[in-house]
């Protein structure tokens, strides 16, 4: 079909009444709808007509913005031929797509689905209505809403969203069901809290994580999901979008990735090393000696480089804005200043000196020769595991005041 004749034929089908564009628009409009769009001119045309049906229904004034992430089809054709408006955005993913058309965005409030119809364009009401209400950011639940046949494959439906969703919760304490579901609605205000800068898939999931970060006001409502009207595979890559997803959950989270597993290292090594140093334990027929105590040395070695990893973690999230001040962290900050990061540290690796200068004076007595070295490995490693953590303190403290992070009131949740 030439593309002349693919003009007139697509001129039949626009609605009556359009939404003004922005050189004629008096006013900025209420509601600003943003599709991210990829080659989509089998489904586009629909999107931006239900969007257009679902503002005149409302009564509301409203905006079609279609973020074109590098189309070759003509999708782009399609929407300026709709009264949409287009912006472009060369960086390629689903994230970057999105962020570009939000900036683009002139309403009040923002609602953003795919533009492949498998979400209802002209069911943003109750988005509106949470927005108006007070609501920063509402995010769709597709579980309570519905998932038609098709629409989301087994893996996604019964594992993926389910299983990554339950994370999120658990590690950040977000109120959603339905972390990835991909129609949503923000408060254009509220935009800038939520600082996103991830290009893919898993700006789905930033999203919430940083608004919950920046204590905007999350909720979401039920929305309805059908198998969507392309011919082609979708964008999105299941294992690799996935893990995608999980690793920011886990960055954002230094407690969970660091903090307590490093606690947990630190107390059971140090346990384990304290209950052989005066000699071997045996469990049931079972021996645990030196050996088990180098490992146990090597578990609070590396307790106490993750515990310090969390703390530095979580003050440079402080500093770019993607993690709150809680009081914990700014009490702490208050008690381990550079001076006394550096007494603690010192004090360690002066205990750990002593047993090593213990372990040579033992050594000189018997003249410099052979010795057990299952008893002199009591001492060795207890000596060598207190010099090592107590210099990653002091430079660990040095980093922390490099960084110089502290608390103001205002910030402090």
């Amino acid at each position: 079909m030439s593309s002349s004749k693919w003009l007139r034929d697509a001129q039949q089908i626009v609605c009556a009444e359009q939404t003004q564009t922005p050189d004629g628009a008096k006013a900025a409009p209420l509601v600003s709808a943003v599709m991210p769009c990829l080659n989509e001119e089998q489904t586009l045309a629909k999107c931006i007509q239900k969007a257009q049906h679902c503002f005149k229904s409302l009564g509301i004034s409203g905006e079609v913005v279609v973020a074109d992430n590098g189309s070759t089809d003509k999708s782009v054709e399609i929407a300026l031929v709709l009264g949409a408006r287009i912006v472009h955005q060369s960086v390629r993913g689903y994230g970057a797509a999105l962020m570009q058309g939000i900036e683009a965005a002139r309403g009040q409030f923002v609602v953003i689905a795919d533009a492949d119809d498998s979400y209802d364009w002209s069911g943003m009401g109750p988005y509106i209505e949470r927005l108006q209400a007070g609501a920063d950011l509402v995010v769709g639940n597709r579980f309570r809403g519905g998932i038609g046949p098709g629409a989301m494959p087994p893996l996604h439906r019964y594992f993926g969203n389910p299983v990554l969703s339950w994370i999120a919760r658990a590690l950040h304490g977000a109120p959603i069901g339905d972390f990835h579901c991909g129609m949503r609605a923000l408060r254009r205000s509220a935009w800038t809290s939520m600082r996103t800068h991830t290009p893919g898939m898993e700006f789905a999931t930033e999203m919430i994580l940083n608004s919950v970060n920046a204590r905007l006001r999350v909720c979401e409502v039920p929305t309805t999901l059908v198998k969507d009207g392309r011919d082609r595979p979708p964008h999105l890559r299941s294992w690799r979008d996935g893990w995608r997803h999980l690793r920011l959950m886990l960055m954002l989270s230094p407690r969970w990735l660091m903090l307590y597993p490093g606690l947990c290292l630190i107390a059971l090594g140090s346990a384990a090393e304290l209950a052989i140093l005066r000699g071997p334990i045996i469990v049931h027929g079972v021996g645990f000696d030196i050996h088990t105590m180098l490992y146990a040395a090597g578990a609070t070695v590396l307790g106490v480089q993750l515990t310090l990893f969390s703390l530095l973690a979580r003050t440079v999230g402080v500093l770019k804005k993607l993690l709150p001040m809680t009081r914990r962290l700014e009490m702490f900050l208050r008690v381990f200043t550079l001076d006394r990061g550096i007494l603690l540290g010192s004090a360690l690796c002066f205990a750990g000196f002593g047993l090593a200068v213990h372990s040579v004076t033992s050594w000189a007595h018997a003249h410099l020769s052979a010795l057990n070295p299952t008893t002199m490995m009591r001492v060795a490693i207890p000596s060598v595991t207190l010099m090592i953590t107590g210099a990653e303190i002091v430079f660990a403290s040095f980093l922390l005041e490099f960084i110089g992070v502290r608390a103001t009131s205002g910030q402090v949740e």
